[in-house]
């Protein structure tokens, strides 16, 4: 299916989007669709403008978009990477991500905060400045520079030559691995706020427009999402999602009984989330009202994070404990 303008595209989100909004897999398959969508639209009018990209290159997108674990509500976080250093393929590709990240806002996924889009020159960048730098964010290995790393690692070719995200993304695992860092990944994810208080209640926020929600992406989502990721680095896995990170896991890291019980809770958690959260904008669909929720909801959220708590906990003493070895 071809659209003519963004406009349509963000018609049909709006149009399709409350037949499935409940549906987790649904739902990301409508954002995959709907990006992909405005991509190639983007692309069709560079070459209208500009003539046919010069060089190979491959989208990807990063974020809840990489990791397939959108919600109603999305930002963007993607980049470009191509296949030549000249000057004529920097300017092309630049142009290319600021329309493409135009294009996504049109059609209702808001500029990301921090600028990680294809229209920001730090994302978008030829293979061999890709490499370098990796090299650069590892060597510098501050907490901004692991940050950007970690968010790389969850990055997802979307349209385009899906073997030069493939290459660069294993670079950066086996770079990872090389310079031993992945306790120092772990360092950039331990602070993760707590969903349940020493008296079992849950903890909402104190103040603010979200004053007595419970913020299910910082307290819930991200122990699963931060703590897998960094097992599915020490397995050096490629996969993006949550799932399917956890799925490929090796033995030695976490029991199949255990990949079960996780999967099922994160499972639960994105379905309480498309269930239960206020999905009038992007931030509000990260909480949900406490004082909304049965006492049997409640009492299942709890157990969602305490689970949560405690994978992130181990996967803390396996990495601790690993790199004390290597330092020995």
């Amino acid at each position: 299916m071809g659209f003519s303008t963004y406009l349509d595209i963000r018609d049909t989100r709006e149009n399709e989007m409350n037949l499935i909004k409940l549906d987790h897999q649904k739902l990301n398959h409508l954002h995959e669709r709907l990006m992909r969508e405005t991509v190639n639209l983007s692309i069709k009018r560079m070459i209208t403008e500009y003539g046919p990209s010069p060089f190979p290159f491959c989208f990807f997108v990063m974020g809840s978009a990489g990791r397939s674990e959108q919600g109603v509500w999305s930002d963007q976080d993607h980049g470009i990477v191509y296949g030549n250093t000249s000057n004529e393929a920097k300017d092309y590709f630049l142009r290319l991500g600021k329309e493409i990240s135009d294009g996504l806002h049109q059609t209702g996924y808001q500029y990301c905060d921090g600028d990680v889009m294809a229209s920001n020159p730090l994302w978008c960048k030829p293979i061999e400045e890709w490499t370098n730098q990796i090299d650069t964010w590892i060597k510098e290995a501050s907490w901004e520079s692991i940050r950007y790393l970690l968010i790389f690692i969850d990055g997802r070719p979307l349209v385009g030559e899906a073997v030069f995200m493939k290459q660069i993304k294993l670079y950066a695992i086996e770079s990872i691995h090389k310079n031993q860092l992945l306790s120092r990944l772990l360092n950039n994810t331990l602070h993760i706020k707590k969903g349940v208080g020493i008296l079992g209640q849950l903890l909402a926020e104190t103040h603010g427009p979200h004053s007595g929600a419970l913020n299910l992406k910082e307290r819930a989502l991200f122990p699963y999402v931060n703590g897998i990721r960094l097992l599915a680095i020490r397995d050096k896995l490629t996969e993006t999602s949550t799932l399917s990170r956890l799925r490929s896991l090796s033995g030695r890291t976490l029991s199949e009984q255990d990949k079960r019980l996780y999967e099922q809770q994160f499972l639960k958690l994105l379905s309480f989330r498309l269930a239960l959260a206020d999905h009038s904008n992007y931030d509000s669909g990260h909480y949900v009202t406490i004082d909304h929720l049965t006492k049997n909801q409640k009492a299942e959220l709890k157990e969602i994070i305490k689970d949560g708590a405690h994978l992130f906990q181990s996967i803390r003493k396996i990495v601790e404990k690993e790199a004390s070895n290597e330092d020995k």
